[in-house]
């Protein structure tokens, strides 16, 4: 059993912050990498709009350099991911890794993130990050002058499909229905935009292309007819599921599960925060990921220095075994 002040679970943007602030506060942070390094930012082909980069750089690069960075002032990183977590027994808190690995904690920050909804047709995996993106602000830039879809019906998809109206020659909006989901203003806005057209009562069997998206087969739910249907880029805005499987019954979530946390980014447990898009259903962006990661690695260091004698007279459970 290995114990350590500081546990941050997850290593995207607001974990990778988080661990850069409480390296500096000399409080030896260690973070539990998850499933991917850098979470889904990681991914994105090309980061523009995070302040301080006017060339912009990829989604890998600018998490290898917080990596550096966090690693510069003492941050550990563990290649595994929590699997499961005790958190109202009081602490230290307990967390086990998927490598049978036990910890205790002074301190949780769990940034582990929300992962976006998959259609989980061929095609989809394979073009991630060639034409098949998730993120309208994040890749809509890249489109510029192209003809793209949008799947979906509800707010984030025509959002997303009006935004992204600025960059494409037309956006075609790819719903299962014969109507949208999306608040009434939002229809209206899409209705009038002369961008946007919108194929009813239709589901996207399969995205093809070599080296990038150039067609989808599209499948008309009520005739079945089906049909290739040529595109540069396929945006997917069916919704988001913050990853929160091994918390629930313990952090307090919102009826969507997101996290919830007050403006210190506190947990309903004292010691356990959370930051980045375990507890943000509206931003997820990379700045207000780094910014959350901020303000909770800020308030946990206060909290550990404000409750120093009383952690340093509980049971000494630093031995590994």
């Amino acid at each position: 059993m290995q114990h350590e002040q500081v546990v941050i679970i997850g290593s995207g943007p607001a974990g990778l912050t988080a661990a850069i602030y409480t390296g500096r506060a000399k409080l030896n942070p260690l973070v539990i990498v998850g499933p991917q390094m850098g979470g889904q930012v990681s991914l994105t082909h090309e980061v523009e709009n995070y302040p301080g980069f006017p060339e912009g750089l990829t989604g890998a690069e600018l998490v290898e350099r917080m990596r550096a960075q966090a690693e510069r002032f003492g941050t550990r990183f563990e290649y595994s991911s929590i699997v499961e977590v005790d958190f109202t027994h009081g602490r230290p808190f307990t967390l086990k890794d998927d490598n049978g690995k036990t910890y205790t904690a002074d301190t949780v920050l769990v940034t582990s993130g929300a992962s976006p909804r998959k259609l989980g047709i061929p095609g989809e995996e394979e073009l991630l990050g060639r034409g098949v993106s998730y993120c309208g602000t994040c890749d809509g830039f890249f489109f510029r002058g192209k003809e793209i879809v949008v799947v979906g019906g509800g707010d984030s998809a025509i959002e997303e499909g009006i935004f992204l109206t600025r960059f494409a020659t037309k956006v075609e909006v790819i719903h299962r229905r014969d109507s949208l989901r999306a608040g009434r203003f939002l229809q209206q806005r899409a209705f009038k935009n002369e961008k946007m057209n919108f194929v009813w009562n239709t589901v996207i069997e399969s995205i093809g292309g070599s080296d990038s998206v150039d067609h989808v087969r599209l499948r008309n739910i009520e005739t079945g007819e089906t049909y290739d249907h040529p595109t540069e880029g396929v945006f997917i805005f069916i919704g988001h599921d913050p990853n929160n499987n091994i918390y629930k019954g313990q952090l307090e979530m919102s009826d969507e599960g997101y996290v919830i946390t007050d403006h210190l980014m506190r947990t309903n447990i004292e010691g356990i925060y959370a930051a980045g898009e375990i507890q943000d259903p509206i931003y997820r962006q990379v700045a207000s990921s780094v910014g959350q990661g901020t303000m909770a690695a800020m308030s946990l260091e206060r909290w550990l220095s404000e409750h120093e004698d009383e952690i340093h007279a509980e049971p000494d459970l630093t031995t590994e075994s």
